[in-house]
């Protein structure tokens, strides 16, 4: 079962699918931490070069980045005992999804909850000629918004205009089709926000 919606000026065609046609691989890096008095230490599993760790604070703001050297196991030990009163999260961005432990530092003292630990799947998109497929896996069914955008080549002032938005709602497994037809007449524009977050794909 299908439903299919068309926007002839714009050269957008989307097919909603119900069943699921795409699948996720979930790579699951597994967290170690170890506490002492002085130094927290760190050990991911799984990573892959160019993988981007970091340490954020409640507001988001970056306090810390790295980008992983080398595949396999990553260790380093970190002195958190220093950082202000307050919640922060070590994050692990990698290609499809980004992996957060959230932890807390009260009077010198560093506590993680495992039980807060989330992974959130990044939308996945590849292009296949002017077909553009989408797949994002949610195991907490948050919901996404889906806004594409195009800019006509002719354009005088350039300015992108919204042809297409829908919230998915309600499913693990979202799954879309779009056909970008007038790919050579402009540039497409493809943003997605879930869980607080904000992804582009340039077309």
């Amino acid at each position: 079962m299908k439903n299919v919606l068309n926007n002839s000026k714009k050269g957008i065609l989307m097919v909603t699918l119900f069943a699921t046609l795409l699948s996720f691989a979930n790579e699951v890096s597994i967290f170690n931490i170890k506490n002492d008095a002085e130094k927290t230490s760190l050990t991911l599993n799984n990573v892959k070069q160019g993988n981007l760790l970091s340490i954020k604070d409640n507001n988001g703001i970056v306090l810390y980045k790295e980008l992983i050297q080398e595949s396999g196991t990553y260790t380093n030990g970190f002195d958190l005992t220093t950082l202000p009163n307050g919640g922060y999260i070590f994050e692990l961005d990698k290609d499809v999804e980004i992996q957060t432990i959230p932890f807390t530092v009260s009077v010198n003292t560093v506590t993680f909850n495992k039980e807060m630990e989330a992974t959130i799947f990044k939308p996945v998109t590849r292009i296949k000629g002017d077909v553009v497929y989408v797949s994002r896996l949610s195991l907490n069914k948050a919901p996404m918004e889906i806004a594409i955008y195009f800019t006509a080549s002719e354009s005088a002032y350039n300015s992108p205009e919204l042809i297409y938005s829908e919230t998915v709602k309600n499913t693990e497994n979202a799954n879309r089709i779009f056909k970008l037809s007038g790919k050579d007449k402009g540039n497409y524009k493809i943003v997605f926000t879930t869980e607080g977050r904000v992804f582009t794909k340039e077309i």
